[in-house]
């Protein structure tokens, strides 16, 4: 199977660690899925994905308890906690779990550390399909500055690649259709991220039998690793974890116009979830416990569009069930979702070139002709942005919708523009009047 078959349009779904860190449970997965169902599906959110280490047991926030054991199968295989999910006692892993999601009609996700887990490596314990145990694979000097769990994996030892083939196979066996994986970004001392490790993972993926997404968090990944990423992997993040600070979505923009030349059908620069409604209910990570987003409704929006445009991943944070009327508007408005989806060539037109502009205007190419426009005002007083239709790629007059307000604005000449609020944006359809296409 081709790898951009496995994601051709950018995964949107939900995550649970913005609200629950590393210590969400089977009732709260359930519950979230089932309200993607109903209220989300219709309009292409598809993926559950349980986030970091629900091997745990005694997880109960977004602080790691470090050594902490493990669940752990005879084959140094990691598996869920029954503790955190009951429906995985008995060796049943996450199967149940994931049936129930597909019998939903959604798809179903897990995050793993990159690595062997340490206490493997310490017991010696076997590997499937190989006479080498943990410990012979085990580089120990490849370790997570921040988790406590792995050891990094020697890509060239014997039964490295048992390994990876065996954890991969677990996965395809518990129905899982997309893995995130994490820490793979190397450290300074060896620089860029872990290819080997990440080609024995993409090999595994590929040999497992079952249509896996491949996401990666590589940390704020460098541009000159893109071309690597992107042979590998279905989604891979450009930023840190991303937070509901204005300033983390202002530099977002500058990320964004170093990423968008790899945008492309099945490889997806990720600008991370987004955290909305109720986050922080179990996470103390991004400087706030328990509450809904600091982002302000314009904030919120102008998120939504930049995600939009660029045609990012699409990973909703929060507490679904906890969605007010205003949040679900952001998730589920068609027209929106359909630049997300459908929209091609995501580009800067007015940029902030590293020189903090703050009159930004992105384009995408609308199917059928036309062009999608999204107008920013980064600044901190309101302000009239735009550009020409030139600058677009469009001659005029043009017809206009507002897509956010799902109406038509009418007919512009020369140039299009709109007086916007401090952190404000507009995401529009501009076609030329001899087009027949939709506008949305």
């Amino acid at each position: 199977m081709r790898q951009d078959s496995r994601a051709p349009t950018p995964p949107m779904g939900w995550n649970s660690w913005d609200c629950y860190g590393a210590a969400v449970r089977e009732e709260e997965v359930r519950a979230n899925a089932g309200y993607m169902a109903a209220n989300l599906a219709a309009f292409g959110w598809q993926y559950v994905v349980v986030d970091i280490q629900w091997y745990e047991p005694g997880a109960s926030s977004s602080r790691y308890r470090n050594y902490a054991p493990l669940e752990m199968d005879e084959y140094s295989r990691l598996v869920p906690a029954p503790s955190r999910f009951p429906s995985a006692a008995g060796g049943a892993g996450f199967l149940p779990l994931a049936d129930y999601a597909h019998g939903l009609g959604l798809m179903f996700g897990i995050h793993v550390m990159r690595g062997v887990p340490r206490q493997a490596v310490h017991a010696a314990t076997p590997i499937l399909g190989s006479s080498a145990t943990a410990r012979d694979i085990a580089h120990p000097n490849l370790i997570c500055p921040w988790n406590t769990d792995m050891y990094g994996v020697d890509a060239g030892a014997e039964g490295a690649r048992a390994y990876y083939d065996s954890i991969f196979a677990l996965y395809a066996s518990w129905g899982v259709d997309f893995v995130k994986v994490d820490d793979i970004a190397d450290s300074k001392l060896y620089g860029g991220p872990h290819l080997a490790e990440l080609g024995l993972i993409r090999e595994a993926i590929d040999k497992c039998g079952r249509s896996i997404v491949l996401s990666l968090s590589p940390g704020p990944a460098a541009p000159a690793q893109g071309g690597a990423l992107s042979r590998k992997a279905n989604m891979w993040r450009i930023t840190d974890d991303f937070w509901d600070k204005w300033e983390l979505l202002e530099d977002m923009f500058d990320r964004c116009e170093r990423w968008y030349p790899f945008v492309g059908e099945g490889r997806w620069p990720d600008c991370d979830m987004l955290p909305l409604g109720h986050i922080g209910i179990r996470s103390v990570d991004g400087g706030a416990s328990d509450r809904r987003t600091r982002f302000t409704p314009g904030e919120q929006r102008t998120m939504m569009t930049l995600w939009s445009i660029f045609r990012s991943p699409l990973m909703m944070g929060g507490e679904l069930r906890d969605c007010d009327e205003a949040t679900l508007e952001l998730l589920t408005n068609p027209e929106v979702v359909a630049v997300n989806q459908r929209g091609s060539r995501p580009r800067p037109i007015v940029a902030r070139d590293g020189r903090g502009a703050t009159s930004v205007v992105w384009a995408s190419d609308a199917p059928g002709g036309g062009t999608y426009a999204a107008l920013f005002n980064l600044s901190e007083a309101p302000g009239r942005v735009g550009c020409s239709w030139t600058e677009l790629g469009l001659e005029g007059p043009i017809r206009v919708r507002d897509l956010w307000a799902r109406a038509e604005i009418g007919v512009m000449e020369g140039r299009v523009d709109a007086e916007l609020p401090p952190h404000g944006s507009a995401l529009l359809s501009c076609r030329p009047l001899a087009s027949h296409a939709p506008l949305g």
